[in-house]
């Protein structure tokens, strides 16, 4: 298998060479040998130094354009310094240093160093890779590095798409590489990286912690912005899964181009310019965000909360303040910060004059102080991009003022010698420890038969495999000079916490980088917090939190419709469905209120419904309960009178027996209606239903009792042959039957099927109307059957003996009495089965006092008349209406026959 590999990278740098090379024209053998040579810059240190560690940092931010007119291939240069990379690189040549001059670290060894500059560039990062590797001044690749000393491993990239590319030639030969700025998840695969470990946090992590912010501030409409690189586009697409997983939404993805294009870049503008989305996730590094930011300030988008990657929210060249009006407030997640001893004294430590030939340093030099070193070909500050307005700019000119070499750092304000916010210098410097500590592992062959077997034996530096350094490298763990513990796990991660920074003006006017939160994740903690008492500053027109969101929560009372062919953030607020609500804002589904209550009129509470039945203390309660003991109040009167008058013959001719008893039941009666109003019970069900029959019937049968006597007075007048005789135990017989048949009837209902209370919800369902359940129809209907029944016999009888002649004709009121009586509940029919609730019992109420009132105004009214305002009418003469004896032409009346009714026998006289 490694020389399948080897003989991979064989033919890829042979294709190289033969682009760049010819074939000589020796007939005994061929030589290929390099006719060019890659164009790269850095530093080297490798004489005495058995072992080296190489480095790739970005010290220059692009490579130049190739000129298309040369068709063949040429190693580009680069331009745009990079004040950060180039700290970076300085930090590993001070911790190289520092570890040659400890005693517990290789002793016995000390490390060198050669390092390239990678431009911010796959290709320059791969050529740097493979120089490395082989170096460039052999006739044939040995895969030893040009230095003559052992190259033990590599600290870099810088970004993760050159870690990728590098990782995958150096995988090859399980070479170690130890990253410090690269946090690409793919990197953790193993089987395609098998010799990559970093000593920055994955953007697994990082994913995470930007979900946690946005949940904790309660955005769910979010923007991202990704450079055109592994970085981005694998870092957005883990924060994508992550929001997803929580329900929150992307409201568009944009990316950025890592080659300058107008109409790309005007794409990404629009989208963020159009967009309801004012949380927007910058996913890119400084490098490939400034571009965007000068187009942010082209057009004057403001009103945006941007939250920064790791990559850039601590980079100075885009924290300054004439952006801070658009990228102000800034929130975002960095490494932790860390002070490096020595550090910025070494830093300082710099001057072009020391070697003529440091070309780096020159141009660091010419940069720093716009000025031009003499008689230096370095070219000063070239940019060769293109900008949104379609010009190009090329400033190859050297500067017009010449370097003296009496300028002075301290008076240098740029992010070279800025150590405040030392954190990927910091993970430069891990990283280089990382591999020195395995290293001294190694050397010290603690591990024996773990990683020797076979022809491998411990042996002293530099005699060792690749493999056998990766062995101890994927086991390190050491502490920090600031006591931060560092352990490497089997995908070569690391875990520790996140600093959650946000920009904010200072005193000065400068971009400060606040500290105000952390996230802290471990193999057993993972854990968001934002400082108590801490303050940021929101770069809103109110100086709030922003409002992300595609649409507002919805209210209570309303619920999530969905919008088909958008995302779920985005939906229509539906109101509730009646006995539905919903309590809290934004609920997908309402909630049905139980039986017993009911929607309020938001729909956001659940209330107890309106209970409703006739009550006592409303006016048509009120009303029918007056009206009710009204009635019986003329009943009493009526029975006063006839107590009084009780002699009189007006009272004696009507039946003064039968006319109490009729008092008695209209009394019932009308007091029966009471038990209909107020709220049912089970036991007001049963005595307002039962008693109201009763009452009836026992009026109705002494009603019949007076009709029958008419009809048989009908009859004696009529058939003037016969004597009939009549006794009055006989109508006291029928009065005793028709009531105990009604209260047999009753007796049957109530213990069979008695009436029950009923909460009827059908009717209305935001009331509860307690109504009785008159149980069984049947027997209701029999109940109440045998009151009609009682009704039409006394309707009948009276109806036929209508035509007897009397002073005062009693058989007329009767059939008017029935007549109101008949009409009053044939009305009651349509109309008690056409309303509802409290109305279908004042309904039935009303028919009760309105039968009653008819019965007791046709019976009794003017009878009273006679006896209070005529008593010259109420005599034996007027009421018996009597004829002498001779008289050969005899009339019975109907007073004459009810007189008789007290005596024994009725005689029926006959004329010949």
């Amino acid at each position: 298998m490694a020389s399948r590999k080897k003989c991979l990278v064989l033919g890829f740098l042979a294709f190289l060479w033969a682009e760049w090379g010819t074939e000589g024209q020796e007939e005994e053998e061929q030589t290929c040998r390099l006719l060019g040579k890659f164009d790269l810059n850095g530093y080297v240190d490798a004489q005495n130094h058995s072992v080296i560690i190489g480095g790739l940092f970005p010290i220059h931010s692009r490579t130049i354009p190739a000129n298309e007119s040369i068709l063949e291939p040429v190693s580009a240069k680069c331009e745009g310094f990079n004040f950060r990379g180039f700290r970076w690189m300085k930090t590993m040549i001070h911790t190289i240093k520092e570890i040659n001059e400890r005693k517990d670290i290789l002793p016995n060894s000390t490390l060198g160093y050669q390092i390239f500059d990678t431009c911010f560039s796959i290709s320059k990062a791969t050529e740097s890779a493979l120089v490395l590797l082989t170096g460039q001044e052999e006739n044939r690749p040995n895969f030893l590095n040009s230095t003559g000393a052992y190259l033990a491993g590599i600290v870099g990239s810088g970004g993760s798409s050159l870690s990728v590319a590098v990782s995958r030639i150096l995988g090859l030969y399980y070479l170690s590489q130890v990253g410090y700025a690269s946090t690409c998840t793919v990197l953790s695969d193993k089987r395609q990286f098998p010799s990559y470990i970093r000593t920055i946090a994955s953007d697994k992590f990082q994913s995470e912690a930007m979900v946690k912010l946005i949940q904790h501030f309660g955005w769910v409409w979010i923007g991202t912005i990704a450079a055109d690189d592994d970085y981005g586009k694998y870092g957005v697409k883990i924060f994508k899964e992550k929001l997803e997983s929580v329900n929150l939404c992307i409201a568009f993805s944009e990316i950025l181009p890592k080659v300058y294009s107008k109409e790309k870049m005007q794409k990404v503008v629009d989208a963020v310019r159009t967009s309801t989305a004012k949380v927007i996730v910058l996913y890119t590094s400084d490098i490939d965000l400034s571009p965007f930011v000068l187009e942010m300030v082209y057009h004057n988008i403001t009103d945006r909360t941007w939250i920064a990657s790791e990559a850039w929210i601590t980079s100075a060249s885009i924290a300054k303040p004439e952006y801070f009006p658009y990228f102000g407030g800034s929130i975002g997640f960095a490494v932790p910060r860390s002070d490096i001893p020595g550090l910025k004294e070494f830093l300082y430590d710099i001057h072009p004059s020391r070697d003529p030939n440091d070309i780096l340093t020159i141009e660091f030099w010419q940069t720093a102080f716009n000025c031009t070193w003499p008689n230096s070909s370095v070219p000063y500050n070239t940019d060769h991009r293109v900008n949104m307005t379609g010009k190009e700019d090329r400033l190859h000119a050297m500067s017009d003022r010449f370097c003296t070499g009496e300028e002075k750092l301290e008076d240098l304000k740029n992010t070279y010698l800025d150590v405040s916010q030392l954190r990927i210098t910091n993970n430069v410097r891990q990283a280089v420890y990382a591999m020195a500590y395995a290293m001294d592992r190694l050397s010290r062959c603690e591990e024996k038969g773990w990683p020797f077997f076979g022809k491998y034996k411990c042996s002293n530096l530099p005699n060792f495999e690749p493999w056998q350094l990766m062995f101890f490298i994927q086991r390190v763990k050491f502490t920090t000079h600031d006591g931060r513990k560092i352990h490497v796990d089997r995908n070569g991660d690391v875990t520790g916490y996140y600093d959650l920074l946000n920009w904010q003006l200072d005193d000065n006017g400068d971009i400060a980088f606040v500290k105000v939160g952390e996230y802290i994740f471990t193999q057993s903690k993972f854990e968001f917090m934002i400082r108590k008492n801490s303050t940021i500053f929101w770069n809103t027109e109110s100086s709030k939190i922003p409002h992300s969101v595609c649409t507002d929560l919805c209210p209570p009372g309303t619920r999530k419709g969905i919008r088909h062919g958008e995302p779920t953030c985005c939906f229509e607020c539906i109101p509730c469905a009646d006995g539905h609500v919903s309590r809290r804002a934004g609920q997908r589904e309402c909630e049905q209120c139980g039986e017993d209550y009911w929607s309020n009129a938001e729909k956001s509470e659940c209330v107890l419904k309106e209970v409703e039945f006739l009550a006592y203390d409303e006016a048509l309660g009120f009303t029918l309960v007056i009206l009710s003991i009204f009635g019986a109040l003329v009943v009493l009167a009526v029975t006063v009178v006839y107590v009084i008058y009780r002699h009189t013959p007006l009272v004696n001719a009507n039946g003064r027996e039968l006319s109490f008893l009729i008092q008695v039941s209209l009394t019932i009666t009308v007091l029966s209606s009471l038990l209909f109003i107020g709220k049912p019970y089970n036991w007001s069900c049963m005595a307002c239903q039962v008693t109201l029959a009763l009452g009836f019937s026992l009026c109705l049968a002494c009603i019949l009792g007076k009709t029958i006597s008419l009809f048989l007075a009908y009859k004696i007048s009529k058939s003037k042959t016969r004597l009939i005789s009549i006794r009055p135990l006989y109508w006291k017989i029928i009065i005793l039957i028709s009531v105990l048949v009604e209260v047999g009837i009753c007796t049957a209902y109530l213990v069979l099927e008695p009436p029950r209370v009923y909460k009827n919800m059908e009717s209305q369902n935001i009331k509860i109307i307690f109504e009785c359940n008159e149980g069984s129809v049947e027997f209701l209907c029999s109940m109440f059957g045998v009151d009609v029944f009682l009704a039409l016999l006394c309707f009948l009888t009276t109806f036929v003996a209508r035509q007897l002649p009397d002073n005062y004709y009693e058989g007329k009121c009767i059939t008017f009495g029935m007549l109101v009586f008949f009409i009053v509940w044939i009305s009651f029919v349509p109309a008690y089965l056409s309303t509802k609730g409290k109305f279908k019992v004042a309904v039935e109420i009303f028919a009760i006092l309105a039968s009653s009132y008819g019965l007791l105004g046709c019976l009794f009214a003017p009878k009273c008349f006679i006896i209070l305002l005529r008593p010259k009418r109420n005599t034996d003469e007027i009421v018996g209406g009597r004829v002498p004896a001779i008289d050969k032409s005899v009339q019975l009346t109907s007073a004459s026959v009810s007189s008789e009714l007290n005596n024994t026998t009725v005689s029926a006289v006959v004329a010949d």
